[in-house]
């Protein structure tokens, strides 16, 4: 192991004080990445995906207190949780169909423990298409594009590019089209 200090082992699901059953959105990313999550043991914390994703939740009402790269930073999730869909870093950062198959199950039980959820935020392909696979649909009748919104089961789903560096560095994913997201999901959960 050349990081013997680091968390190294499956990332759980990030859930708010309230439990489980405050969860009314859920937010789904491909992977812990290498020096992020598989560092400190939190989604999205350690690297710049977490400073664009918990920004976002803060200033949407989806988070509050203090947010660092750290997991004991003070960051509280609001009705909201995280969770990824491959629970383990993978290798050069892309999971194969066999370690997305693996991981499903995770997903699934994550799934089952929110019984007031109403939305999902899908980061990236994977993400989503592991998560319509995880509620039955077919991947062809709920496709990914960003700001796509499909249905399943009484659940929104709500697709996004991945909120990584490479992403923002390229235009592929602003700020505002992030938000445009957020705005989505609060619109959903006030309807």
């Amino acid at each position: 192991m050349r990081e013997p200090g680091w968390h190294n082992a499956p990332v759980p699901t990030l859930m708010p004080p309230d439990g489980p059953e405050s969860v009314r959105m859920l937010i789904v990313g491909l992977a812990p990445g290498l020096r992020g999550a598989n560092r400190t043991g939190r989604p999205f914390t350690g690297d710049f995906a977490g400073t664009f994703l918990y920004g976002t939740l803060k200033r949407y009402g989806f988070a509050e207190g203090a947010f660092d790269e750290r997991p004991d930073d003070g960051l509280r999730l609001v009705s909201t949780a995280v969770t990824n869909a491959v629970r383990c870093v993978p290798p050069q950062n892309k999971p194969t169909a066999a370690e997305i198959n693996t991981c499903r199950p995770f997903l699934t039980a994550t799934l089952e423990r929110l019984e007031n959820l109403r939305v999902i935020v899908t980061l990236g392909k994977i993400a989503h298409d592991s998560t319509i696979r995880t509620l039955g649909g077919r991947v062809a009748a709920h496709p990914f594009a960003h700001g796509a919104v499909t249905q399943i089961d009484g659940l929104t789903i709500v697709s996004s590019y991945h909120c990584s560096r490479y992403n923002t560095n390229t235009g592929r994913l602003t700020p505002e089209m992030f938000e445009g997201v957020f705005e989505t999901v609060r619109e959903t959960l006030r309807g």
